[in-house]
This record gives C-alpha cells, sequence and structure tokens, in this order.
C-alpha cells in the first residue's frame, strides 16, 4: 500500500474484512489501520461499526483468543499478557475476563517447566547470580513475584 492511497469507506471495509478474518484484532490495531487508510474520523466509525455488526471485530473474542494463545504457546505469564493487552487497549474488564480463563493448575505447571528449564540452562556457580538469573527470566515471561520467590526459597 503505498502512503499516499486514499480508500473509499466500502473499500476500506472489504480490506479490514480480510485482515480480520486473518486473526483476531483489537480495536486499536483496526484504528491504528484505518488511519493509514486516510479516512476521516466519522468515516473510521462507520467502518468499525460495519466490521462489529458483521462480526468481523469482538474485543472480547480478541482478548480470549490472545490471553489463551499467548499462555499455551509461548508460556506467557499473567503479568505479561495484561501488559500486552493494554497496549493493545483492551479495557481492564475483558483483561481480567480473559485471564480469568487461564486454568491455575495448568498455569503452575509451565511455570515450573520454565523454572526447571532455566535452572538446568544456568551455568554459573554462585548461588546468588544463579537465582537472580532464574528470576530475571520469570519476570521477562510475565510471573508474578510472589510465585518466583517462594519457588527460589525451594533451592536452599
Amino acid at each position: 500500500m503505498k502512503s499516499s492511497e486514499v480508500y473509499t469507506i466500502k473499500e476500506a471495509t472489504a480490506k479490514l474484512m480480510r485482515y480480520c478474518a486473518y486473526q483476531e484484532r483489537s480495536h486499536y490495531e483496526v484504528e491504528q489501520r484505518l488511519k493509514k487508510y486516510k479516512l476521516t474520523a466519522v468515516e473510521r466509525q462507520e467502518v468499525i461499526s460495519n466490521l462489529i455488526k458483521d462480526n468481523f471485530l469482538n474485543e472480547e473474542r480478541f482478548a480470549l483468543a490472545f490471553a489463551t494463545d499467548k499462555f499455551r504457546l509461548q508460556k506467557w505469564g499473567r503479568i505479561r499478557i495484561s501488559r500486552e493487552l493494554k497496549s493493545k487497549q483492551v479495557s481492564e474488564y475483558l483483561i481480567n475476563k480473559a485471564l480469568n480463563t487461564i486454568d491455575q493448575n495448568l498455569y503452575l505447571t509451565h511455570f515450573e517447566e520454565l523454572f526447571e528449564k532455566r535452572l538446568n540452562s544456568i551455568k554459573e556457580s554462585d548461588p546468588f547470580k544463579r537465582k537472580r538469573k532464574i528470576a530475571d527470566y520469570l519476570f521477562r515471561r510475565g510471573y508474578e513475584s510472589e510465585l518466583i520467590y517462594e519457588r527460589l526459597q525451594d533451592l536452599d
């Protein structure tokens, strides 16, 4: 797409239907895409309402799919998932709803797998540095500090 192209409402709607059919999108992502199409605010709202009406765009479905996929496939923790959803301007209510769909037993299993994987991969002999590296890794993955520190205590 050339940056100088201007789209009609019908053309933009058709393009965004394909964009949303490929994978779930947030309203924010669609809004950003529409700004590139050089539509006015009223035209953008009309395209978004058409996408919602035709069920191509659903913020709740997006939040649930995002949280489930990032947890199952990339083993992200709740904090990271929450932060990423906030960056896509998803409401706090939908973020909490999506996070509540994550099974707690499976969550702890993923956490334990990542902990053991990182523990076995570190060659550091100093116990303090070893713990720090494990903690940093799990923080980046988005796991809660209480969970991390509780598990690190078990190493002693």
